[in-house]
């Protein structure tokens, strides 16, 4: 298979394949201008017009005044089609959810305004001059805290994700359901969030050394409560007020939530207003049901907090086309609840063979991370994946392997957003025809 000339002979060996279906080195992306201008230039995708070949012209909007400068920014109109998903559209009163839409985004840091949210009883309104965080149980000295209260401690902030663990549901399906990154995988964004470490909090109030369980409850009408070990609230958890640099939204969290890096979503007590000390879990309907899957061998899940080790390629995916042969860049995003990224593999024929991604640093600790792989299409039929390592040695497992241990449905799947089962990580496959499309596969 013929290489792409570049004007920089140093670039030459890592446009060349090193996995089947034209996966390139990822050195390649080190010389990226010189790698895409080389690729253009010789046929492969679109090509490259010379600057000199037609004269600038003004396009309209270069010749008016624009709008007006707003306090609150916004997309621009021809981004309007970046928008969450919902689960009920109508405002029916039962959980909604608002899914990431990962096949229109880029980077790792997941807008406010986009990122997943999901609400059991609607979203309360919530006077954050008002509310009222309690502290009691276990401890020495019962304490109240209140948002302005909070706000003078000294605050920190951590990169991490959050994913529900019903994220990816739908791919315990038997067959693949043709759906988006967005429909399949929007139940986890990452943020920066900043707040009070809940150590710090509980060393104040004074913790029971017998004290084994923190029982966090919300301000929703439901009062959503869930039980958290008291050795992750003293390790990493934080009192969240901002993200991404201002308030929470209120769908997630406003004024206050817990968070609790790399474990699922549902435990990160949103509208956060009391913690009680115990020395045992609540066994509430959210721990003891509907968040305990049903192995294959009968027994219950339960206890199962950590959001294991995952990936997923946003970028081509299900509604990308591919506009004809040539240069394109694989993209996704991986992340571990046990630590940082340490390797992505992505390969282009289903698995028969691996190259390494370039991983975009910083690569943070339970936290997104996104990685990019060159790729020289033919336009002949490909099946992209992406599998991941962290740090501690966790590899995202196979589906064969993935369906050994936690089953699979045969339920109809007319819904990407019917299915109740937890903790999907395995991998994802997009299959990629000869005319661009692209559809949900299993590999």
């Amino acid at each position: 298979m013929r290489t792409f000339k570049s004007r920089n002979s140093d670039h030459i060996s890592n446009l060349e394949p090193v996995a089947g279906n034209g996966l390139l080195s990822r050195r390649a992306l080190l010389g990226r201008g010189i790698v895409v201008a080389g690729a253009m230039s010789t046929g492969a995708g679109t090509s490259l017009t010379s600057a000199a070949a037609e004269p600038l012209k003004d396009d309209p909007w270069s010749l008016e005044n624009g709008a007006n400068t707003p306090p609150l920014q916004t997309p621009s109109r021809f981004e309007k089609h970046v928008v969450r998903i919902l689960s009920n559209p109508n405002n029916e009163m039962r959980t909604s959810h608002g899914r990431t839409p990962h096949q229109h985004l880029n980077g790792t840091v997941t807008p406010n305004s986009l990122h997943f949210s999901i609400n059991h009883s609607g979203l309360p309104d919530i006077d954050p001059n008002q509310h009222k965080l309690v502290i009691h149980g276990m401890v020495k000295q019962p304490l109240v805290f209140t948002l302005e209260m909070l706000s003078r401690y000294p605050l920190v902030t951590r990169m991490a994700f959050l994913e529900c663990s019903g994220n990816s549901a739908t791919m315990f399906s038997n067959e693949p359901v043709q759906a988006s990154a967005q429909a399949l995988h929007g139940l986890v964004s990452n943020a920066e969030w900043t707040g009070v470490p809940l150590s710090i909090l509980l060393d104040e109030a004074g913790i029971d050394p017998a004290a084994k369980w923190l029982i966090a409850e919300g301000a929703d009408s439901l009062a959503l409560h869930r039980s958290v070990p008291v050795k992750k609230a003293l390790d990493d958890a934080l009192v969240a007020i901002y993200q991404n640099g201002e308030r929470l939204m209120p769908g997630n969290g406003y004024p206050m939530r817990l968070l609790l890096p790399g474990y699922q979503g549902n435990m990160n007590v949103k509208f956060l207003r009391r913690i009680k000390v115990v020395d045992q879990p609540a066994m509430g309907f959210y721990e003891a049901r509907t968040y305990s899957q049903i192995l294959p061998d009968g027994k219950a899940y339960r206890f199962h907090f950590l959001q294991e080790i995952k990936s997923f390629i946003t970028h081509p995916s299900f509604g990308h086309s591919m506009k004809g042969p040539g240069y394109y860049e694989i993209s996704g995003v991986a992340y571990s609840g046990t630590g940082r990224i340490a390797k992505v593999m992505v390969s282009a024929d289903g698995g028969r063979s691996w190259a390494d991604a370039a991983l975009q640093g910083p690569v943070h600790s339970q936290a997104f991370t996104r990685f990019r792989m060159p790729w020289r299409w033919d336009g002949q039929p490909v099946v992209l994946q992406s599998r991941a390592w962290d740090e501690a040695g966790n590899v995202q497992p196979l589906r064969a392997e993935f369906v050994a241990v936690r089953g699979q449905t045969k339920r109809p799947v007319a819904s990407p957003f019917a299915f109740t089962n937890q903790h999907y990580n395995s991998l994802t496959s997009w299959g990629i025809d000869g005319n661009g499309s692209i559809k949900h596969v299993y590999a």
